[in-house]
């Protein structure tokens, strides 16, 4: 297989096109045959006004080897495909299914996996299959009225569900499980050219379909999923675990078990408690707290193509910036939402949460991201393994409280001089639930002010309007990633021997596919090292 990088081609072009190409690049007759496959693309804004794709593509035929020698070009290299292997199976027997609790990416990727080989797992979820949930969603952004099970944040996908789906992550990969994972979200539904883009996303909409048809498979496969079904204790004898206490609507009962995997979400508060009193070795960790900033996403767009640039053949522009600033907070975007929403993502009453989210044609007029300061357990108003969920409610108590129970929101150029706003300037906010004026320069401390304020002024040094008067701050974003740690050893299980602490809720992962793959990983070992069911 021919490796080609840095294959350029115009905004406007067809398979013929990128096949001619790769002739050119290759010097190839017209008559050679071969065929290829994209690595990767993305858009080389680098010189504006002239715009260009950029591809990375695979290409098979005869010669290989010979060519490549004979071409003696830097980017044009032999490639293997990486090919993700799932391990054999150990040789200890499991007296009980392997329990699963949660359904976000890394406890559905943990359980498709342990299904796919033979392991019938089980999977508890505290909220409601998706299609309720989004049900739930909708009633509380219209009507005001919350869930504390199914909402923004917990319900089957977990809370990744409502946000812009990106799926691109950071995380060393060298046995390929990243791309498996968007290999499994093809699989169930979601479109191809995730396998490829530089910044897969699949969007809200989509990823309730491909969620609910992994959901099948897994029982298809033999593994059993219930709902509204929340571990309330655990059971442990000579350091190991022997079960769980389960609650659903027919009340407590209790669940032998051998293995318990805990996927839980950021939001599992609840549940951190509950883990805190059995004695598992826990540790706070930094986080970043902040604000959604929304600005219109044509400005976005021309900050990063340019003036003329042909949005026929181009993506919704998106954005990633970052300040570091001597002696103080690092201040940065995260999950920034081109062409989306903001959405009240509160999980409990009488605390409000943001979050941004987009459909998968990303075709709302604002884009928006949180612009968040680092925050670290010397800020905390505790100490503990869960002083940082302290410190995540106290923000999220003030902000329900600023305006009633609505989405607090402020101008920049009115939170810098600290006064409220009355309206917006000469964009609106593209909102999911209710919002009003209120003070957000109120919520933080003057110090994290002052950092917020220096990033967005920085940041509009690189982009063209970031710091205008009118941009549109909501708060409170709280839930950037876990405020602790369940630490595990080599093997993935905590000092609780058979408990396995996995995805983003117990501190390693941040993101749909870094949950994901933290979910196979889990999976990985558990399989290495037990018989299937």
């Amino acid at each position: 297989m021919i490796r080609i990088q840095q294959l350029k081609l115009p905004l406007e072009h067809d398979h013929f096109t990128i096949e001619n190409k790769i002739r050119h690049t290759l010097g190839l007759s017209a008559d050679t045959v071969f065929t290829y496959q994209i690595v990767k693309r993305s858009v080389d804004a680098r010189k504006k006004p002239q715009l260009s794709y950029v591809y990375t593509v695979d290409v098979s035929m005869s010669g290989e080897a010979k060519l490549v020698k004979k071409l003696r070009k830097p980017n044009i290299q032999l490639a293997q495909p990486q090919r993700y292997h799932f391990p054999k199976p150990g040789n200890r027997p499991l007296h009980t299914p392997p329990v699963i609790v949660g359904a976000g990416p890394a406890g559905l990727f943990c359980a498709y996996e342990l299904a796919l080989h033979g392991y019938r797992p089980i999977l508890l979820e505290r909220g409601k299959c998706v299609e309720e949930r989004r049900k739930d969603v909708l009633r509380f952004w219209e009507e005001g009225e919350l869930d504390p099970s199914s909402n923004v944040q917990f319900g089957e996908g977990g809370a990744g569900t409502f946000s812009d789906g990106k799926l691109n992550t950071m995380v060393k990969d060298p046995v390929g499980r990243g791309k498996h994972v968007l290999e499994v979200f093809c699989k169930f539904g979601a479109p191809s050219e995730i396998l490829f883009e530089s910044k897969p996303h699949i969007g809200t909409d989509l990823l309730i379909t491909v969620i609910r048809n992994m959901r099948e498979e897994i029982k298809r496969l033999g593994g059993k999923i219930y709902f509204e079904h929340r571990m309330t204790d655990l059971w442990m004898q000579d350091g190991k675990l022997r079960g769980l206490t389960v609650a659903s609507k027919l009340g407590e009962h209790r669940m032998d078990a051998d293995l318990a995997v805990l996927a839980l979400g950021h939001s599992a508060r609840d549940t951190f408690e509950l883990l805190e009193k059995k004695h598992f070795v826990m540790e706070p960790k930094s986080f970043a707290v902040g604000f959604r900033v929304e600005h219109p996403q044509s400005m976005i767009n021309e900050s990063q193509y340019g003036a003329n640039a042909d949005m026929h053949h181009l993506p919704v522009a998106p954005y990633k910036v970052t300040a570091n600033f001597p002696g103080q907070r690092g201040v940065y975007s995260f999950c920034m939402c081109p062409g989306g929403y903001v959405v009240n993502a509160s999980s409990e009453e009488k605390r409000l949460a943001v979050n941004g989210m987009s459909y998968y044609r990303r075709d709302s007029a604002n884009a928006n991201s949180a612009i968040i300061v680092s925050v670290t357990p010397e800020d905390f108003p505790e100490t503990g393994p869960l002083s940082g969920v302290a410190f995540q409610r106290g923000l999220e108590e003030k902000a329900f409280a600023l305006c009633d129970g609505k989405i607090p929101q402020q101008l920049f150029g009115d939170f810098k001089e600290q006064r409220e706003s009355y309206s917006y300037g000469s964009f609106e906010s593209c909102v999911k639930g209710a919002a009003a004026f209120g003070p957000l320069h109120e919520l933080m401390t003057p110090e994290m002010n002052r950092c917020f304020t220096a990033g967005m002024e920085q940041f509009g040094l690189r982009l063209r309007g970031f710091d205008r008067s009118d941009a549109i701050l909501s708060g409170v974003e709280s839930r950037t990633s876990s405020p602790l740690r369940i630490l595990r050893d080599e093997a993935f299980e905590s000092n609780w021997k058979g408990i396995y602490p996995c995805g983003e809720g117990a501190g390693y992962a941040g993101g749909i596919t870094s949950a994901a793959m933290d979910g196979i990983k889990v999976a990985e070992a558990i399989a290495s090292k037990y018989k299937p069911m």
